[in-house]
């Protein structure tokens, strides 16, 4: 028996090899991938899945967190994306500051930004809330580096340990220290590297009277608070966007009335750190999740994304009330105004 298929399988090769090898080539063709992302809709996430405050308020309605679902395009991807009026092609070099930068580096500042606007959530929520919160750590990462114009030794990732053998705890420190050295000197700077810490000799640079190391850094904190509070969001989803919905779910959870007021709440935006909400991109694919979702609200950032959903919502009739908010302490009012 086993010979007989075997027989089978080897004349069914020899007789059709030529289709088989067109097979093949044709499957490596359409899953080479491209330096492209395709948009392929949106959609939103009940942000109560992903935010946990011990011994939380009940809520009737919720806080959903709106987002764009992106893939990594190939060929068969980026061609199917000409016939399907709603996917949209990215291209990757968007999201690169140099040439040198590959995915990972763009995966890291998008993970990096999803922390920093958790933690900022955290300090807001519980701020108006009343609630007890303090910064236990603070860490400084680099994530561009501008080796064309400002050689390094620095990579996109090194968390930077101290400059000189002083810990900075803040921008403003670490600003102020550099404007101590001379251009052209170096600093010895101790970092850490794919879990490994090494001390590195970096240059000094100028530019318009302020002294620089030719990097862009980024500050995440974490903090302590009471109650108890728990966030666990997926790998796939980084990036700021979620801020606003992030803060309002951690404040509705915190505080005994209830916010959404029995309604299906979406979202987006950045939580700054003086509490302003900040612009985000894909902001109709967003609104149109919402819709698909069958939201009763939409918050939005204010001027220029705010404009863009409100044209967005008139041109293909939308049936969901945008609010526009600027501020977070905004953002609570307007909901605390709800019928």
């Amino acid at each position: 028996m086993f010979k007989k298929i075997k027989d089978f399988i080897v004349e069914t090769i020899k007789e059709e090899y030529k289709f088989i090898i067109f097979l093949f080539l044709l499957l490596l063709i359409f899953n080479f991938p491209l330096n492209y992302y395709i948009v392929i809709g949106g959609g939103i996430m009940d942000a109560s899945e992903r935010v946990s405050v011990d011994k939380k308020k009940s809520s009737k309605g919720s806080f959903n967190i709106s987002y764009v679902t992106q893939v990594d395009a190939n060929v068969m991807f980026y061609a199917i994306s000409y016939l399907i009026p709603t996917w949209e092609r990215e291209n990757a070099n968007l999201y690169k500051y140099s040439e040198e930068e590959n995915l990972e580096d763009i995966e890291f500042r998008s993970d990096l930004d999803l922390k920093t606007a958790n933690g900022t959530a955290i300090y807001w929520a519980y701020t108006l809330a009343g609630k007890e919160v303090k910064k236990v750590s603070s860490s400084l990462y680099v994530i561009v580096v501008y080796n064309e114009r400002y050689p390094t030794n620095l990579k996109v990732g090194d968390e930077i340990l101290s400059v000189d053998g002083q810990e900075l705890k803040s921008a403003e420190e670490y600003s102020s220290y550099l404007q101590t050295k001379e251009a052209g000197s170096t600093v010895k700077v101790k970092i850490k590297r794919k879990n490994k810490e090494k001390e590195l000799d970096v240059k000094v640079y100028e530019q318009e009277g302020r002294k620089l190391l030719g990097v862009s850094l980024q500050y995440a904190s974490e903090y302590k608070t009471n109650p108890e509070l728990e966030i666990k969001f997926k790998k796939s989803e980084s990036g700021p966007s979620g801020g606003l919905i992030t803060t309002l779910e951690i404040y509705n959870q915190l505080t005994k009335k209830d916010l959404t007021k029995g309604y299906t709440i979406a979202g987006t935006g950045t939580i700054e750190e003086d509490g302003s909400i900040g612009q985000i991109g894909g902001i109709e694919h967003k609104i149109l999740g919402a819709v698909s979702a069958k939201a009763d609200i939409f918050l939005c950032p204010p001027e220029t994304n705010y404009e863009q959903a409100k044209k967005y919502i008139k041109e293909k009739n939308l049936k969901i009330k945008l609010i526009k908010v600027k501020t977070i302490q905004e953002a609570i009012e307007k909901l605390e105004e709800l019928k």
